[in-house]
C-alpha cells in the first residue's frame, strides 16, 4: 500500500485541515532543538484535536505500517522528535486544553499540548503551582515534558516531572485507549504503568491526557548570589548547604566560561573574575526562609565565597534572568552548541566539575558548564562548529568521556534531557546488555512492529 493511500486515509479520518504534506512545511518538522543530529523530512504531519483523532491516526499508521513520531514543541535536546524514517509526525499543539483544575484534590487534568507555563498561570489564582520548570517552560508542552520526564531549576527540592504525574490516558499502537492512575494520592494497584509511560519518549504509546499533582505556592522566597575564586569551593559549598539540612528550592552553578559569556550577553553585573558562582533560592514560610538563608550565608562564607542577597523582586528577577540566559548566551559564541546532561551524586559534584575542566583541556575545546548543582545535574556545553570535521571528532570523544566519567562517579547519562538517539549508544554502559534487553522486551511487547518513534531510545 502506498504512502499516498495512507495520507488519503489520514485526511478522511481527521480532516484535510489537520494534515500537512507541503514540502516547505514538512521541513519545519525535520529537526528539533538538538545540535549535531541528522535531519529527515516526514512524509506527513498531522495535528489531532482530540483523543479520538489520535486513535484514528494510529489505526492508519498500524494499517499501513508507517512509523509515527509524536511531537510537542520540539524543544527536546536528545533528537527525540526527528522523524528518522519519515512517516507521520503527530503534533499535539491543538490538544491544548486545561480540562480541569481540582483545587480540593490538588490536581489538574490537561491535554498534552498545554504549555507548562500556561498551566502555572491557570492554577496561580488557586494559590497553587506545578513545580517542574525546564528551561523551555514558556514553550515546552506537558506531553513532551512527561514523555521526556523533564526536570528544571526546582528539581532539588520539588523533584522532576515523574514526581507529579498521577494519571495518564494513552493510545496504544493498535488504537486502543487505556487509562492508568488518577486523582488519588495513594494508588498501588498492580504495575505502576504511569511511571512506565512517563519518560518513555513516545516509544510505547501516545499520551493524550495527563493528571498532575499541584502543590501550594510558597509564601515567600529569598534569592542569593555567591561567587568563588575557586571552582572547588563552589562545589564544596553545595555539599555544606545540604549537610546543614537546608534544601533550597533552587541551587544553580555557572563556571567562569559561562559567567563571562552571560555577562557579555545580558549585562546583569555578574562577577567576571569569579571562577564559579552559585544562584540559590530558599522558599517557604517567612521565618523558615530567614533561618535557611542565614545557614546558606554561613556555608558560603565557610568556603571562601562572597554572597549577595537580593533586596527585592527586581534584583531577584535579574539574578534568575542571568541563569536562564546561560544557554542562549553560550549558543551565540559558536555556530554549534552541544549541550550535554551528565548527573552525579551531590557528594561527587566537585570532582565532576574538575574533571570537566580536564576534559576541555585534553581535547582542546571550549566547554562552559552550568546546571542544577543541588541535584548534581550539570550541563557541560561544548562550543564548536559542526563544519569543522576534525574538531567534531574531538567533540564526540569529549562527550564519550563526559558520560563515562559521570558513570564512574556513580551518576547517570541523563538527569533530565532524555535519551532519544543522542544517548542510546550509552545505555549499555549504564545498564549492561541484560538491562537494556529487559527494556527492549517491554518495547517489543507494546509495539511489536516498532512503529512508535523508531530509531530512538530502544532502536
Amino acid at each position: 500500500m502506498s504512502k499516498a493511500q495512507a495520507i488519503e486515509a489520514l485526511i478522511k479520518a481527521i480532516g484535510k485541515e489537520n494534515v500537512v504534506t507541503e514540502h516547505e512545511e514538512l521541513v519545519c518538522y525535520s529537526f528539533d532543538a538538538t545540535a549535531d543530529m541528522p535531519s529527515q523530512l516526514p512524509d506527513v504531519v498531522v495535528t489531532p484535536t482530540c483523543t479520538n483523532d489520535v486513535v484514528e491516526i494510529l489505526k492508519v499508521a498500524n494499517q499501513y505500517k508507517i512509523p509515527i513520531y509524536p511531537r510537542g514543541s520540539g524543544t527536546n535536546l536528545c533528537g527525540d522528535t526527528i522523524p528518522l524514517q519519515g512517516g507521520i509526525v503527530l503534533r499535539t499543539q491543538k490538544m491544548n486544553k486545561i480540562l480541569e483544575v481540582d483545587a480540593d484534590n490538588l490536581v489538574a487534568v490537561v491535554q498534552p499540548g498545554v504549555v507548562i507555563n500556561d498551566l502555572n498561570i491557570a492554577v496561580a489564582p488557586y494559590g497553587l503551582i506545578y513545580p517542574p520548570d525546564p528551561g523551555t517552560v514558556l514553550t515546552a508542552t506537558m506531553g513532551g515534558s512527561v514523555s521526556e520526564c523533564s526536570g528544571g531549576l526546582r528539581g532539588l527540592k520539588y523533584g522532576v516531572t515523574k514526581n507529579y504525574v498521577m494519571g495518564l490516558e494513552v493510545v496504544m499502537v493498535d488504537g486502543s485507549v487505556v487509562r492508568f492512575g488518577g486523582k488519588t494520592v495513594k494508588n498501588v494497584t498492580a504495575y505502576d504503568m504511569v511511571k512506565l509511560f512517563t519518560g518513555a519518549e513516545g516509544t510505547l504509546g501516545i499520551i493524550t491526557e495527563i493528571t498532575v499533582k499541584l502543590i501550594p505556592a510558597p509564601e515567600t522566597k529569598k534569592s542569593m548570589l555567591a561567587h568563588f575564586a575557586k571552582l572547588e569551593d563552589a562545589g564544596n559549598t553545595v555539599t555544606e548547604i545540604i549537610r546543614s539540612k537546608v534544601i533550597p528550592a533552587t541551587m544553580e552553578i555557572m563556571d567562569q566560561v559561562t559567567i563571562r559569556t552571560v555577562e557579555n550577553f545580558a549585562k546583569v553585573g555578574l562577577p567576571t573574575d569569579a571562577e564559579a558562582l552559585l544562584l540559590i533560592e530558599v522558599d517557604g514560610i517567612p521565618e523558615v526562609v530567614e533561618r535557611e538563608a542565614m545557614a546558606v550565608v554561613k556555608a558560603v562564607e565557610k568556603h571562601n565565597g562572597v554572597i549577595k542577597v537580593a533586596k527585592d523582586d527586581k534584583e531577584r528577577d535579574n539574578l534568575w534572568a542571568a541563569r536562564r540566559a546561560a544557554l542562549p548566551a553560550l549558543a551565540q559564541m559558536k555556530p554549534t552548541t552541544v549541550l550535554e546532561d551528565a548527573t552525579v551524586p551531590r557528594s561527587r559534584l566537585t570532582e565532576m566539575l574538575l574533571r570537566l575542566q580536564d576534559i576541555a583541556k585534553k581535547y582542546d575545546l571550549t566547554i562552559g558548564t552550568f546546571g542544577h548543582a543541588g541535584d548534581g545535574n550539570l550541563h557541560p556545553t561544548i562550543l564548536t562548529d559542526e563544519r569543522n570535521a576534525e574538531e567534531m571528532k574531538r567533540v564526540h570523544a569529549a562527550v564519550d568521556e563526559i558520560f563515562k566519567t559521570a558513570l564512574e562517579l556513580g551518576g547517570t547519562i541523563s538527569g533530565e534531557h532524555g535519551i532519544g538517539m543522542a544517548k542510546a549508544k550509552y545505555l549499555p554502559l549504564e545498564f549492561g546488555d541484560q538491562g537494556v534487553e529487559v527494556m527492549k522486551k517491554v518495547k517489543r511487547a507494546l509495539d511489536p512492529e516498532n512503529l512508535l518513534n523508531p530509531g530512538k531510545m530502544m532502536g
